[in-house]
């Protein structure tokens, strides 16, 4: 999945926004972080907890969990994973972000 593409999955979430500068790009409902890039190749996205184990679990090939990462609800999402697991977890991340 290529960054543009999350920016078209991401801007079509109502209220999702694009921030940040090139080579930190991220979006935010209502200035809450929803996702973001991380490290090259990798983008890390803001779910809860059990969202982010069942991610884990169905979809390890795409998914991680850094171990300075582990104590916060994120999670790491290698951009050459499944497309729509990735899709998956920003959208889990845009509805926490939005009703809170």
């Amino acid at each position: 999945m290529l960054l543009d593409e999350i920016d078209t999955f991401a801007t079509s979430l109502d209220g999702c926004r694009r921030k940040g500068h090139p080579g930190r790009v991220a979006w935010y409902v209502r200035d809450r972080l929803v996702v973001r890039e991380d490290e090259p190749g990798t983008v890390l996205v803001r779910v809860g907890f059990d969202d982010r184990e069942r991610l884990l679990t169905a979809y390890p090939e795409t998914f991680g969990v850094p171990p300075r990462w582990e104590a916060h609800m994120k999670v790491q999402a290698d951009l050459d994973g499944d497309a729509g697991a990735i899709c998956e977890a920003i959208r889990l991340a845009w509805d926490m972000q939005r009703r809170d």
